[in-house]
């Protein structure tokens, strides 16, 4: 099986390449990337004159729900989703029932993923037993089964010493730990961000504070133990800057940013919309410029969509009462270059960098690149396509987004996995 396409505009950050170009793929590999490329008889040929195309976009931070939470989403509907989103691959994370604290439910995952998916996925496993945060997960058998990563995200490791062990334990793997940097003591009940605006809508608020001082901890944590820590969802200005201060001294931490913290901000809640509540809250508009400036600069290492979806009636009701989170790998990247890429907030380069070069770095994955021998993992964007949001049409099986009617322009326009279009 052969593919080639045609008088693209080729973007591949990790080849340092931006230029007219044709892309030869393979048998699933990237054969050449050239002009005016010959293919081999029977190869499909795709003009995308017009169209950027670019190493296959990584989502290292999605909830699948399954196994045991079937009705918000599967791994069958939600690799449409990231299809449909531009999305080659995603890793998942470990807040299914049963937890994947052990080596069968990583079985279990990928065997569906094999099956029913239709993007590459990879297993995220627990730090702890049921995500309790009381003893440590089967790290190393979660790890030869095939779990990129551990994490409790959605929960905070409270324990510095258990912390501490889980970073020392996975040395060997060589894979990071990521952390849900949130001080339950400092947050406890919280609905939004606290501030000005919470005091005015009459919600209760967590604090900055609570996601620095965990994400202090960690990096402390980092540096004691050798570890990469990996920290999820950055929200804050004082967490960018203990992060860039942590990496000017070479300790071993990354961190990824939502688009939903990049162009939303605390002034949303206002509508009581409870599609606008998630972890950690939306901030200041003071945090979103500081994160955005990160992001060009480094200091913010990749672009993750924390997909959380949840079902209709986890999220009416009272805005305190609703489940935080929100769906985004349908969503992100025609936000992401309207909204940022667009005002020239942030290079389209640097853009597909953050979602292709750098999530397949920190996480050890295949893919990133369109250099000879990758794998043939694509993503074609059309910057000139204009879309409305319309979360009715999504592949996902939830409609929990903040971006409901968002008249946007610029979307994906194919999805090339293993050499192979795919069609959600």
């Amino acid at each position: 099986m052969s593919l080639l396409l045609q008088n693209g505009r080729v973007v591949d950050p990790a080849n340092g390449l931006d230029a007219v170009q044709d892309v030869l793929l393979v048998e699933g590999r990237v054969e050449r990337v050239g002009r005016r490329l010959e293919a081999p008889a029977g190869t499909e040929v795709l003009d995308v004159t017009g169209k950027v195309v670019c190493p296959g976009f990584i989502d290292v931070h999605v909830h699948l729900r399954e196994p045991g939470y079937e009705y918000k989403e599967t791994v069958a509907t939600g690799t449409r989703a990231a299809a449909a989103g531009g999305f080659t691959a995603v890793a998942c994370m470990a807040n299914t029932h049963p937890v994947n604290d052990n080596g069968a439910v990583t079985d279990y995952i990928l065997a569906k993923a094999k099956v029913e998916g239709v993007v590459r996925v990879y297993p995220i496993g627990a730090v702890t037993r049921g995500l309790k945060g009381e003893e440590l997960a089967e790290l190393a058998e979660l790890a030869e089964a095939g779990c990129v990563a551990f994490s409790d995200d959605g929960r905070c490791v409270m324990n510095a010493g258990l912390y501490r062990r889980a970073l020392e334990y996975t040395l060997p793997f060589g894979v990071p730990v990521v952390s849900h940097a949130e001080d339950t003591t400092l947050c406890h009940g919280w609905a939004m961000n606290e501030g000005v605006v919470s005091t005015e809508v009459g919600l209760p608020g967590a604090p900055a504070a609570a996601e620095d001082v965990m994400v202090a901890r960690d990096i402390l944590l980092a540096e004691l133990t050798g570890a990469h820590v990996h920290i999820a969802h950055l929200s804050t200005a004082g967490a960018v800057r203990l992060v860039r201060e942590g990496k000017s001294r070479g300790v071993r931490v990354t961190a990824e940013v939502t688009p939903h913290h990049l162009v939303l901000t605390e002034e949303a809640v206002r509508t009581y919309d409870p599609n606008t509540k998630m972890a950690p809250p939306l901030r200041t508009k003071r945090d979103t410029e500081a994160l955005l400036e990160a992001l060009a600069d480094g200091t913010i290492d990749c672009i993750a969509t924390d997909h959380a979806p949840h079902a209709l009636a986890e999220k009416e009701g009272e805005f305190d009462r609703a489940a935080f989170g929100v769906v985004g790998l349908e969503t992100a990247v025609s936000v992401l270059l309207d909204r940022v890429v667009g005002p020239g907030l942030l290079s389209l380069a640097t853009l597909v960098a953050r979602l292709s070069r750098d999530p397949a770095r920190l996480f050890g994955l295949p893919g990133g690149s369109l250099a000879p021998g990758a794998p043939a993992d694509v993503t074609v964007l059309d910057l000139d396509r204009r879309v409305t949001i319309e979360p009715a049409r999504f592949r996902s099986k939830s409609r929990n987004t903040p971006f409901a009617s968002w008249q946007l322009t610029g979307a994906p326009a194919l999805t090339i996995v293993a050499g192979g279009v795919v069609r959600p």
